[in-house]
């Protein structure tokens, strides 16, 4: 059974893979994500960060998620002129996503470490 990050990523790829959003396409915000699968805004930011390690999509500071090239490395010899507007999945893309995953399951850890705080308490605030 896919986890619901799992499931964005996905029907994302899928959605590339079928043409209907192509290299150099604003991906969905994570606003629309959230609504359109009914998801927590940490399941839409894995899916992100999968998509973004995977090289099929590139952030731009301030802009946004974009489509990039899924088969960089098969036929990143097309140079047509659209190297500026086509982003390309990379190092520095699956270094981004990799930060992300480490932040959000940092995150995580927190949030259980007080949950588990919390139930050792007896539910109760001591020591706060």
């Amino acid at each position: 059974m896919l986890l619901t990050f799992e499931v964005i990523a996905e029907a994302l790829r899928e959605r590339i893979r079928s043409g209907g959003l192509e290299p150099g396409d604003a991906l969905p915000t994570q606003a629309v994500l959230m609504a359109e699968y009914g998801a927590s805004s940490l399941s839409v930011q894995k899916a992100m960060a999968l998509l973004k390690q995977d090289g099929y999509a590139i952030s731009r500071p301030g802009k946004g998620a974009f489509v990039a090239h899924p088969d960089a490395d098969t036929d990143g010899d097309s140079d047509d002129g659209a190297a500026g507007n086509t982003p390309v999945g990379g190092t520095a893309a699956r270094v981004e996503a990799l930060e992300l995953a480490l932040a959000e399951t940092l995150d995580q850890l927190t949030a259980l470490r007080a949950r588990v705080e919390a139930l050792e308490a007896g539910g109760t605030e001591r020591g706060c």
